[in-house]
């Protein structure tokens, strides 16, 4: 996403971000300078770049720093690695593995990193030590101890990456009493500095992001958004970085005619980056708002969160979208299902609890449509749950259950450091509060799906499981 260097006169570029755009790789980065044209060099060969695209956007908003830039790298064969250059002097050719057509059951990987911040040499937070919370590092830090380093060494386990809310928790400059007279910058530093430290690994793997409250605005004080400068209100940096990038909904590959028609009703009700879907070899990701545009959103106008955030699209927009895209996913060509959003339901506790307004909302939806894992984070720690429907843990357990698993991945690590586990429900399979972690979640095979929880500084496996499903009904509907 973001390719930022030292500031001063010219455009300085680190690594960029990929997103999977339909079959295409998408290249976001970030310049201290506006760029008249932005291109991107790229081929199968690293001494042959070939292929050229280029882009006229030029993207700023009030108080941002810096230009984002974005351009989709067509004409790509199916899981192919290729070789991509910014088409600037002091920039390194890089490589990405293109996306797998749906429908193929090779077996992948992909990581659920949610609720991470800026990081230093420790991991800038561990086990909530409050202490750190004024050390914002200034120099690029070690990557030791740390989830972004995790990534980076393991870069060959797994091949996209899914961030359902709460990036960089750039609204939290006001804990550095340092910042209190030039929040505006502040916020524009934790930014750049985030994106730049994530680099490494989103300039060679797929990130596909969705919004959390930590995007809303330029601080989480309720009700004082309105206090915030131009550019740092309603989820405005979130927007122009990856707006332009995500997806809208998948080209429905089904020889079901009320298939494509239905996949082809969710793309028109899409609003990436809130919500959006995609298909990547045998699963469909169906990314969703937690945040606003539904009854009682807790960042919405009124809401309990008071972040004075959207709507971002018309009443009932997002539900009918959700609709629309789970009824259409065809099980003979992409056997699984994920939901992934920011705020769960169903949770340890800690950080308020779970989202009832949430819950009211999606969680019918994704039992009625067989959605076979449901991805989210926001509480500060790692958790799995068995199949669950409306608070009761289904009879089948982990063999053919009818709802969906549930997990959070929220302990990949921030300033506000980990959340306790509060409580345990009776549907509790695991809970990890002890040190930073994240997930991976493994296609096996079209019956099996693998999850694995591990711990960031030392490679550590927590937590293991494994779904069955038979898969065996082509459209879902219960």
């Amino acid at each position: 996403m973001t390719a930022q260097g030292s500031r001063g006169g010219g455009a300085v570029y680190k690594l960029p971000m990929l997103t999977c755009v339909l079959a295409a790789i998408s290249v976001g980065w970030n310049t201290y300078a506006k760029l008249d044209k932005a291109c991107v060099l790229y081929g199968t060969s690293a001494t042959a770049l070939t292929q050229r695209v280029c882009s006229t956007s030029s993207v700023t908003y009030p108080t941002s720093r810096t230009w984002y830039h974005s351009v989709a790298l067509g004409n790509l064969s199916a899981a192919t690695t290729y070789h991509y250059r910014i088409d600037s002097s002091n920039t390194t050719t890089q490589r990405f593995l293109s996306p797998r057509t749906a429908g193929d059951k090779t077996p992948f990987a992909m990581n659920a990193i949610i609720d991470l911040g800026v990081y230093g040499k420790d991991g800038y937070t561990i086990a909530m030590d409050a202490s750190k919370r004024d050390t914002i590092p200034g120099i690029p830090p070690s990557l030791n101890h740390t989830t972004i380093a995790r990534l980076a060494r393991t870069a060959g386990d797994y091949e996209f990456i899914i961030h359902p809310g709460d990036l960089a928790y750039a609204d939290n400059w006001i804990l550095n009493i340092g910042n209190l007279f030039d929040g505006a910058n502040a916020f524009q530093a934790i930014l750049e500095q985030f994106y730049g430290q994530l680099a490494p690994v989103s300039g060679r793997k797929p990130y596909m992001a969705s919004p959390g409250n930590h995007e809303a605005a330029c601080q989480e004080i309720p009700n004082l958004t309105g206090l915030c400068p131009e550019g740092q209100k309603n989820f405005t940096d979130f927007m122009n970085r990856f707006g332009g990038v995500m997806p809208t909904a998948f080209p429905s590959t089904s020889e079901s005619v009320i298939g494509r028609i239905l996949a082809n009703k969710a793309r028109m009700l899409a609003k990436p980056p809130f919500w959006y879907s995609f298909e990547y070899g045998m699963v469909h990701v169906t990314m969703i708002n937690t945040e606003t545009d539904f009854a009682n959103a807790p960042d919405q106008p009124g809401g309990a969160a008071g972040l004075n955030g959207g709507p971002f699209g018309l009443p009932g927009q997002q539900l009918a979208f959700l609709e629309a895209d789970l009824a259409s996913v065809d099980r003979t060509v992409t056997p699984w299902l994920v939901v992934a959003g920011h705020r769960p339901w169903y949770t340890t506790g800690g950080d308020g609890g779970g989202c009832r307004p949430c819950q009211e909302a999606f969680e019918g939806l994704l039992y009625k449509y067989g959605v076979d894992l449901a991805v989210f984070g926001h509480i500060h720690n790692s958790q799995r749950f068995m199949p669950v429907l409306n608070g009761k843990a289904d009879p089948a357990g982990m063999n053919n259950p009818k709802a969906p698993m549930y997990i959070v991945a929220g302990g990949a690590g921030n300033i506000e450091g980990l959340s306790a586990v509060v409580s345990r429900p009776q549907f509790t399979a695991f809970a990890y509060a002890k040190d930073f972690s994240y997930a991976t979640i493994r296609f096996l095979d079209a019956n099996r799906l693998q999850v694995d929880f591990t711990r960031s500084s030392t490679g550590e496996l927590l937590d293991r499981s494994t779904l069955y499903k038979s898969h065996s009904e082509r459209f879902v509907k219960q």
